[in-house]
């Protein structure tokens, strides 16, 4: 039994250090905002952008998404589908542009104190020389 507590013990102990490391919080931070913002591109996409569609196609706007047919075909839900991916996408690949911008920004190196880089070169220079005489 004093084996089993020790086991369940060190799972939660390894779990939550798992679960308090900062990837992990950041990824639940960003999949609740991924929520609220799939949410908000679908109001954009159900109230404004379909009504719009169902106009140009002839239909009723009211009717919204199930209101835009090709010929016998209900394409309102699929065109739907498709104009949330696309937004949602195009976000996404400005966020992780902005991003990659961002870290390479912070990643760049310092530039080398000269004065350093010199000393360093000669002091090489003075021990290959003494090496060459040694020969």
């Amino acid at each position: 039994m004093a084996r089993r507590n020790s086991a369940v013990g060190g799972f939660l102990r390894d779990f939550r250090e798992f679960a308090l490391k900062g990837n992990v919080v950041d990824l639940a931070v960003g999949v609740i905002i991924g929520a609220a913002f799939g949410s908000i591109v679908q109001s954009l996409v159900d109230d404004i952008i379909m009504p719009i569609i169902a106009m140009i196609f002839g239909a009723d706007p009211a009717a919204g998404i199930a209101g835009v047919t090709i010929g016998a075909i209900r394409v309102g839900n699929f065109l739907a589908a498709i104009i949330n991916f696309l937004i949602i996408s195009f976000s996404l690949y400005l966020l992780i542009k902005w991003f990659s911008a961002f870290k390479r920004r912070e990643e760049e190196p310092a530039a080398p104190d000269l004065a350093e880089v010199n000393a360093r070169l000669t002091d090489a220079l003075e021990r290959l020389t003494e090496s060459l005489e040694r020969r």
